[in-house]
């Protein structure tokens, strides 16, 4: 019987192994990747628990990892075929730490390859070393989230490590993938609502002690929850877990839960169930625009925490690459729901006001403007419809069509509210890019006169007096 191999922090490691992973720590900051490669291989060797050095070596990895298409396929074959993975069961057999380090090695040349990280996950569930079987599946779902087959796996491990919010996220990174995983798509279901009785604590005892209460208590006391305290509202809540427990496609239930969500703020718990709802509705749109609603505040809320992670470390490349990512993912998604709208009612303006502003917003331009231009039919929203068309021909560099569209906007507009004030301050900033500078002036003090704090108007005016 191999001797276990203990999972170990930093603060933990033996004062020669703690020397190495300083050198390697200086070797990334200086670029080189390949030799803080070999000494994370070199820790790696006295403790393979250090799981640290692991995530090191592979990010490393990636950013040397230079394979052309042939190679990398070449690479997919050799695995695929079954003979080096063989042979490293074959070393892992025999000795464990011996097949850690082979797999290292080979992960060097192929970081992200789901045939090598799906056999440290393995051989790391066997030793009992959970945080080296997570990180091995993790690496699958960022390097190569096509893999839904470890995907599947990752979710599951999760789930036997009572960790349903992970879970849930892994399922939704597969439903992304293959929106038509019915397994996912339930598993993702089943493990939020897991989640949410975890963490409001109407698990087990919980939930029993609530079904009694809820056979004890009135449903008129609590039937409006904007009279309801919040405590009473958590009460509310584990009453309804315990009969969504007992059937899950009560669409009454399930709408009055995601309700609730809703009402704390809990934005992911809000969306999951009112998606349901959806579903067991038969297609309601109220509820579908709902569960759209949730999704989109979750996204301002992850993009707002980004911002703030980034305002406190500047010039953190990380965060800078993850709050680009995160916003393109989400602007790519509002399209696409904003697209399958108009699909179903190609005649509503609003739908297409909505998918304009999406377009734009993920900056293709030249789509959004079509479709802003059948939006102006609809006079309710037709001055916003007209500043967007207005911010589209800007970014194309058409300024003088811009202009006129923003001119037009500005005839709809009477008092000096916020709208007429963006309308003014961008027909302003076109303008100075005319280079018409007496006009832009002038839109400038048409704000300047009545909102002296609005964005940079003061300055503007005063410099344009000043200069005089």
């Amino acid at each position: 019987m191999s001797e276990p191999i203990p999972e170990i922090l930093e603060g933990q490691l033996p004062q020669s192994v703690r020397t190495l992973w300083l050198k390697s720590l200086s070797a990334v900051e200086l670029k080189n990747y390949s030799y803080a490669v070999s000494l994370c291989q070199a820790i790696l060797k006295d403790t393979p628990g250090f799981v640290e050095a692991r995530k090191l070596a592979r990010r490393c990895a990636m950013k040397t990892a230079v394979l052309g298409k042939k190679k990398a396929n070449a690479v997919t074959q050799m695995f695929s075929s079954g003979a080096s993975v063989s042979k490293l069961q074959g070393i892992i057999k025999k000795d464990v730490r011996s097949g850690l380090i082979a797999i290292e090695k080979e992960l060097e040349k192929d970081p992200s390859s789901g045939t090598l990280n799906d056999l440290l996950f393995d051989t790391a569930v066997q030793e009992n070393m959970p945080e080296t079987a997570t990180f091995a599946l993790e690496t699958v779902r960022k390097g190569s989230p096509e893999n839904t087959k470890l995907l599947h796996k990752l979710a599951g491990y999760y789930l036997a490590r009572d960790m349903p919010q992970e879970a849930a996220d892994v399922y939704r990174d597969i439903i992304k993938q293959d929106p038509t995983d019915i397994d996912a798509v339930k598993g993702e279901k089943d493990s939020s609502a897991r989640a949410s009785m975890k963490s409001g604590g109407w698990e087990s005892g919980g939930l029993e002690s609530s079904k009694k209460d809820a056979d004890a208590e009135k449903e008129a006391e609590d039937s409006e929850r904007a009279g309801m305290t919040r405590d009473q509202k958590k009460e509310k809540l584990a009453r309804l877990m315990a009969e969504y427990q007992a059937d899950n496609n009560n669409l009454a239930v399930v709408k009055e839960i995601g309700a609730i969500y809703e009402d704390f703020g809990y934005w992911p718990d809000a969306h999951v169930f009112y998606s349901w709802a959806y579903k067991l509705s038969h297609s309601d749109t109220t509820l579908k625009n709902k569960a759209e609603d949730m999704k989109n505040r979750d996204a301002d809320e992850q993009i707002k925490k980004l911002e703030e992670k980034l305002e406190a470390e500047p010039g953190n490349a990380d965060l800078e690459k993850e709050l680009l990512e995160f916003r393109q993912e989400r602007s790519k998604g509002a399209v696409k729901d904003a697209q399958l709208r108009v699909d179903q009612n190609p005649t509503d303006p609003q739908l297409r006001f909505d998918l304009g502003l999406a377009l734009y917003n993920s900056g293709d331009y030249n789509g959004a403007i079509p479709h802003l231009q059948q939006a102006k039919r609809n006079p309710h929203i037709r001055t916003r419809v007209l500043l967007t068309l207005g911010r589209s021909f800007d970014a194309k560099g058409m300024y003088d069509i811009a202009n006129s569209q923003l001119k037009e906007a500005l005839e709809d507009l009477h008092a000096m509210d916020g709208t007429k004030k963006e309308v003014l301050y961008l027909m302003g900033v076109i303008c100075k890019k005319m280079d018409n500078h007496d006009e832009a002036l002038q839109c400038f003090k048409e704000i300047y006169e009545v909102d002296y704090g609005y964005l940079d108007v003061a300055k503007r005016v005063e410099e344009a007096y000043d200069s005089k």
